[in-house]
């Protein structure tokens, strides 16, 4: 009887002690469950994919009102990476509430945002009647690489969904004024994407029809103009960068030659335009076997360091040559790109037919883009190459070409924290060993490591047979 009360009093208290336990463990995980995702999870991830940049979390701290993210997906098609993203910015901040729209249930929901076909895992932001519609293709970007035939993917969620969130709680934003009227090319969508991405206004406007530049102009842009501005106009664009204005041209040589009202802004500062398309005959300076497809030299500054830390390089294809004189005025310029000492420039242009150098043709080295600081904080950016921006190009310079771009664009109106956001590689990377390496790694899995374990396993068995015998 006294054995089995102690065996009772011993179970019961084991009993008790289980409860006790398995309560403070329920207690715990409801506890964990409910802190944010930022306390519990943990990215360990290369391209830290499940984590917020600090840029994002300066723009969700300084909400002052009430942003919805509208999240377009079917039952059991949520994408993990996105609803590990949206729960990241409800974590965030209060002000932000993330609601699920199922497209089967809610079927014309989208159709009051856009008119775009609505695939999973779109989004919509939302906040005091402005909006911004983020399509699952401005989430995952493809782009063609070139240099092995295949497809760069990338995550872009971040920098969508930030930047739609400062476009919609912000009504006042950049104003960057585009000169037509010469023949200007259409914008590359690239180009045009990442700046409307970066919430920047882009406002067409013709110094033909307006008695100077708009007073909420931020910045103007020259694209790829096929013939000369007026005089006028060469004088009314000098007399903004003076008085303090931003001024970013893209323009190389035409078929009828050099812009010669265009690059006489520039000639204002001690920088001169050469006649002509350059061309470099060193090997390392151009690519694919086309000694016009320039491979420049990339100088450090606030515009070019992203591409130089990343070993990124700039493709500029059919581009005119700059000089920079030692007398600059006031101004301080700044060669961003440069060419070899092995590079010319063919007088002859887009009549030329050989690239061997030829008498008449100017000797280098030139500068390919330039930055010019003024007094009054004016700023101009030069790009000598029409075409550095287009798809192949772009393509060639894995988005080198676009990054530099919309560095010097940023940089020229002022980058706020919201554009500042870069997609995330989801490219895989590999570890490469020089086959010598390769060889010690395979000696020590297949053999060494195998004869270590039979050693040990040996050794086991020995004692065990000595210990018995002793016995």
């Amino acid at each position: 009887m006294k054995r089995n009360r102690i065996a009772l009093q011993g179970g019961s208290y084991s009993l008790i002690v289980t409860a006790i336990v398995a309560a403070i463990l329920i207690a715990a995980n409801i506890l964990v469950s409910a802190l944010p995702k930022t306390l519990t999870q943990f990215d360990i991830s290369s391209a830290k994919l499940y984590s917020v940049t600090s840029n994002t979390k300066v723009v969700v701290n300084a909400l002052d009102q009430d942003v919805t993210i509208y999240w377009i997906v079917q039952a059991d098609k949520e994408d993990e990476v996105i609803e590990n993203l949206l729960g990241k910015y409800e974590s965030l901040s209060e002000h932000i509430q993330v609601i699920k729209k199922n497209p089967d249930i809610y079927p014309t929901f989208a159709e009051q945002y856009t008119s775009e076909t609505v695939q999973n895992n779109s989004l919509v932001v939302e906040s005091g009647g402005r909006s911004r519609f983020i399509s699952y293709s401005d989430i995952y970007l493809y782009d063609a690489n070139m240099g092995y035939y295949s497809y760069d993917v990338s995550f872009d969620g971040e920098g969508a969904i930030t930047s739609a969130i400062d476009y919609v709680v912000n009504e006042d934003q950049p104003k960057l004024y585009m000169l037509e009227g010469h023949g200007e090319a259409e914008l590359p969508s690239a180009f045009s994407g990442q700046i409307e991405k970066e919430n920047i206004e882009l406002v067409s406007f013709s110094l033909l029809t307006e008695d100077g530049i708009p007073e909420d102009a931020d910045g103007i842009l020259i694209y790829a103009p096929s013939s000369d501005i007026s005089a006028d106009e060469k004088d009314l664009l000098s007399e903004y960068v003076s008085g303090g204005g931003k001024l970013m041209v893209l323009a190389g040589p035409t078929e009828d030659g050099t812009l010669t009202n265009l690059y006489s802004i520039l000639a204002d500062y001690g920088v001169e335009a050469a006649d002509g398309i350059v061309v470099d005959t060193d090997r390392g300076h151009f690519a694919f076997q086309a000694p016009y497809v320039l491979l420049p030299d990339i100088a450090s500054s606030e515009i070019t360091d992203p591409l130089i830390e990343e070993n990124y390089y700039a493709v500029m294809p059919i581009a005119q040559g700059l000089t920079v004189k030692e007398d600059t005025g006031t101004a301080m310029v700044t060669e961003l790109l440069t060419t070899s000492e092995a590079s010319f420039s063919k007088t002859a242009g887009y009549a030329l037919s050989s690239y061997e150098k030829e008498e008449g043709d100017i000797d280098g080295p030139f500068a390919l883009a330039v930055s010019v600081e003024l007094e009054k904080d004016g700023t101009i950016l030069w790009f000598t190459s029409s075409q550095f921006l287009e798809e192949l190009y772009n393509a060639y310079s894995s988005g080198g070409n676009l990054d530099l771009a919309m560095n010097a664009l940023s940089s020229m109106i002022g980058e706020t924290e919201a554009v500042a956001i870069r997609s995330k590689s989801l490219n895989y990377n590999y570890l490469t060993i020089s086959d010598s390496t390769s060889s010690f790694l395979k000696t020590i899995m297949i053999a060494v490591f195998p004869l270590v374990y039979l050693g040990i396993g040996i050794c086991v068995v020995v004692k065990r047979r000595m210990r018995s015998e002793a016995k």
